[in-house]
C-alpha cells in the first residue's frame, strides 16, 4: 500500500516538476541525479567523493544545463555537488575524530573566521553566500585529502586519479580545435567554463606529470614512464593553445626552475622556445603586452593595462575605516560599477586575488589568507627534506598558485581549487605521517631525526 501511495505522489510530482523545469532536458535531469547522488552517499561515501573528482573536470559543460532559478537565485547540480563535498568532509571527521588533523585544519581557521567576517558584512548576501561556500568546499576537499592520504601508495593514487580526470577534458579538446579553431581569436577551453580555468589545471596535471616522472616517492613502470612522456607534449599543446600568458609563464619557470636545480641538461630544451614566436597565436599575444599601456581617450588597453587601472581605481576609492575589514564578500561585484570608469556596465572581478580579498576583508583578512599559504608552504619544506624533488614540485604547485593570483580570479576557479586542494592535501597528510612530524618544530626537518624516504609508509609502492 505504501508503495502504491509512494508511485501515485510520484507521479502527481513529476508533471509539476516538469513545468518548473521548462521541460528542458538539463534541468529535467536535476532531480534524478540529486537522487542517484543521495543513494551513493548513504551507500558509500568514500567512492562517491573519489568519483566527483575524476569526473569533475568535465563537470562545467554538463552542470551549466542544469541550472534553474528561484525568485532571483540561480541553483543546480553544481551547488548541490559542493554542498555534498562539505557534507562528506564533516562525515570523515565525526566517523573518525581521533584521527583529526588538529595542526593541519588550524592552517584554514583564521581565514575562514574571516570570511564569515565578511559574509556578515556582505551587502548582497545570495552572491556572498556562494562565494563562502565555494571557498568553504576547497577546505573541505583539503581534509578530505589528509583523511584519504594514510601512505606514500594512498598519495601516488591522488596523484593517478588528477591525471586520470585529465583524459576526458584532453579528448574532448581535439572535438573544441575541430569545431571552433577558425583563426588566430581560437582559445581553447574544453570542457571547462573558461580557456583560464583549462590553462591552470594543465599546469598542475603537467607538474604532476614531472612528479611521476621524476620523483622517487614515485615508482613508474616502464610502461607508465612511456605512456607519461607521450601524454605530456599533448598538455603542453593544449595549454599553448588556451593562450593564457600566466600560465605559461608559470608552467615556464617551473620547468626552468627544475632544470636549474636538478638536470642543467634540460636547459638545452630552451632553444626551442624562440620557434614558438613563429606561431601567430603565441605572437599576437605576447606583443599585446609591448601596446596599450597608457590611458587616452580611444585608445585600448592591453589586458594587463586594464588590470592595473581597476585596481588602482578600487584601493584609491576606499574609505580609510574600510581598510581593516573591507566591505564583506563579493563587495568588489557590488561597488565595482561605482569606481572603475571604463565600465560600469559589468560586474567585474579584480583579476587579482589579493587586491580582491584586501578590498573585501581588508587587511587582516588579507593577511589571514597569506598566513593559510605560509604554513602550507612550511609544511611542505618539510617534504623538500624527505626528498628534494619530490618537495620542489609541490612547493612548485602553490608558488605557482600564488603568481598567477596576481592577474585573475583563481578564487573562482572552483574545479582548479579541488584538484589544487586535493593534491596539496595529501602533500600535507604526507608530511603528517612522517616520523618526528608531531614532535618537529617549524625550523626542524626530518634531516634531523635521522629518518629519510624509506621512513613513509608505502614507500615502495606507487606503480602506474
Amino acid at each position: 500500500m505504501a508503495l502504491v501511495v509512494l508511485s501515485l505522489s510520484v507521479g502527481a510530482v513529476i508533471p509539476m516538476f516538469g513545468d518548473s523545469m521548462g521541460y528542458q532536458f538539463g534541468r529535467l535531469a536535476a532531480l534524478p541525479a540529486l537522487l542517484l547522488l543521495g543513494v551513493l552517499l548513504i551507500y558509500d561515501y568514500k567512492k562517491l567523493v573519489m568519483l566527483i573528482l575524476l569526473f569533475r573536470s568535465v563537470g562545467d559543460m554538463v552542470l551549466e544545463s542544469t541550472q534553474f532559478g528561484i525568485g532571483s537565485v540561480r541553483m543546480g547540480i553544481g551547488g548541490l555537488i559542493n554542498l555534498f563535498v562539505i557534507i562528506i568532509a564533516c562525515m570523515m571527521v565525526m566517523e573518525k575524530p581521533k584521527a583529526f588533523p588538529g595542526r593541519l585544519a588550524r592552517f584554514w581557521l583564521p581565514f575562514v573566521v574571516m570570511m564569515s567576517v565578511g559574509l556578515v558584512l556582505s551587502y548582497e548576501k545570495t552572491n556572498a553566500l556562494k562565494m563562502y561556500l565555494g571557498i568553504v568546499s576547497n577546505f573541505a576537499i583539503f581534509m578530505i585529502a589528509i583523511y584519504v592520504v594514510r601512505s606514500n601508495e594512498d598519495f601516488n593514487k591522488a596523484i593517478r586519479l588528477v591525471m586520470y580526470s585529465s583524459l576526458l577534458p584532453t579528448l574532448y579538446a581535439v572535438v573544441d580545435i575541430a569545431l571552433h579553431m577558425r583563426g588566430g581569436d581560437f582559445r581553447l577551453q574544453s570542457t571547462f567554463s573558461h580557456p583560464n580555468v583549462l590553462a591552470f589545471y594543465l599546469t598542475l596535471v603537467l607538474v604532476l606529470g614531472l612528479y611521476m616522472l621524476k620523483s622517487p616517492l614515485y615508482n613508474i613502470t616502464p610502461r607508465g614512464r612511456i605512456a607519461v612522456c607521450l601524454y605530456m607534449p599533448m598538455l603542453m599543446m593544449q595549454l599553448l593553445l588556451t593562450q593564457t600568458r600566466s600560465a605559461w609563464l608559470a608552467c615556464f619557470l617551473v620547468f626552468v626552475l627544475y632544470a636549474l636545480i636538478f638536470k642543467r641538461s634540460y636547459l638545452l630544451y630552451l632553444l626551442l622556445l624562440p620557434l614558438l614566436l613563429f606561431v601567430p597565436s603565441v605572437n599576437e599575444r605576447l606583443m599585446d603586452l609591448g601596446q596599450g599601456n597608457e590611458v587616452a581617450r580611444n585608445a585600448q588597453l592591453n589586458s594587463f593595462a586594464w588590470r592595473v587601472m581597476l585596481w588602482e581605481s578600487a584601493i584609491g576609492w576606499m574609505e580609510t575605516k574600510r581598510m581593516l575589514l573591507g566591505y564583506g564578500l563579493d563587495g568588489f561585484g557590488y561597488h565595482v560599477g561605482t569606481f572603475f570608469p571604463m565600465d560600469r556596465t559589468i560586474r567585474w572581478d579584480a583579476h587579482n586575488v589579493y587586491v580582491q580579498f584586501f578590498f573585501e576583508m581588508g587587511a587582516v583578512g588579507l593577511l589571514c589568507y597569506l598566513w593559510l599559504y605560509a604554513r602550507v608552504l612550511g609544511t611542505l619544506r618539510a617534504l623538500a627534506r624527505i626528498d628534494p624533488v619530490s618537495g620542489f614540485l609541490m612547493l612548485a604547485i602553490v608558488i605557482q598558485y600564488l603568481i598567477v593570483s596576481f592577474s585573475d580570479n583563481m578564487f573562482r576557479y572552483l574545479v582548479f581549487n579541488w584538484y589544487l586542494w586535493f593534491i596539496v592535501g595529501g602533500a600535507c597528510a604526507l608530511v603528517n605521517l612522517h616520523p618526528g612530524s608531531k614532535t618537529r618544530t617549524a625550523r626542524a626537518g626530518a634531516a634531523r631525526h635521522g629518518v629519510g624516504l624509506s621512513d613513509l609508509p608505502g614507500n615502495h609502492e606507487g606503480k602506474v
